[in-house]
């Protein structure tokens, strides 16, 4: 079977797909989390590192790089555990794939750096931290990852599975009905990633 994972604020949605015939069946639909309850260091480092005072010539200070390298070590902490969990939960399925879904902020090589630069940045910085953390996890589980560009993988997804984006958008509701509750806009995305990760094996 094949995972796929869909960051956002404090963790990642988390679907598992295998397939029967190459029909895909859903396994799995969860929550893996990279942050702690009440801890909001693991949950948003960036935005706790831009509300400390600058340090001298206005750079970054040394509290601010302490706090998030010490957010970013309990969400790879807590996401690596998340994982372990979710696995054992899987009787009778083994992951041997993971698909990551990314977008084009690749780009951004000091996230610290780049969160202090204008107000709207750390909250791009967070969803970064958190693929971060997934790929630490994972890299730790030994599952063998894949990342997809998200914005992409509807047309990526046409092509590879010979359906037109309507019918996976079909293919991707009908699914939603034995996964359950909640099966939104991001559980579809981590479905269709796990369905075409698995799909490539």
């Amino acid at each position: 079977m094949g995972l796929g994972f869909r960051a956002g604020r404090g963790g990642s949605t988390v679907v598992g797909v295998a397939t029967d015939d190459c029909e895909p069946r859903i396994v799995l639909s969860a929550f893996l989390a990279t942050s702690a309850e009440g801890d909001r260091l693991s949950r948003e480092p960036y935005h706790v590192a831009a509300e400390m005072a600058r340090g001298p010539n206005n750079m970054v200070s040394a509290e601010a790089a302490e706090a998030v390298a010490e957010g970013r070590k309990r969400q790879d902490q807590i996401a690596a555990k998340s994982l372990d969990a979710i696995v054992r939960k899987l009787v009778g399925y083994k992951p041997v794939i993971a698909a990551l879904l990314v977008n084009r902020a690749g780009w951004i090589t000091d996230l610290l750096e780049y969160s202090l630069a204008a107000p709207e940045h750390p909250a791009v910085a967070e969803g970064l931290a958190v693929r971060d953390a997934l790929r630490f996890a994972l890299a730790r589980s030994g599952i063998k990852v894949i990342e997809m560009d998200e914005k992409s993988l509807p047309d990526t997804a046409s092509g590879a599975l010979h359906l037109s984006i309507a019918d996976i958008d079909m293919r991707l509701k009908a699914l939603g009905v034995s996964a359950g509750r909640p099966w939104r806009k991001e559980q579809k995305l981590a479905c269709l990633s796990a369905w075409l990760a698995v799909g490539s094996l």
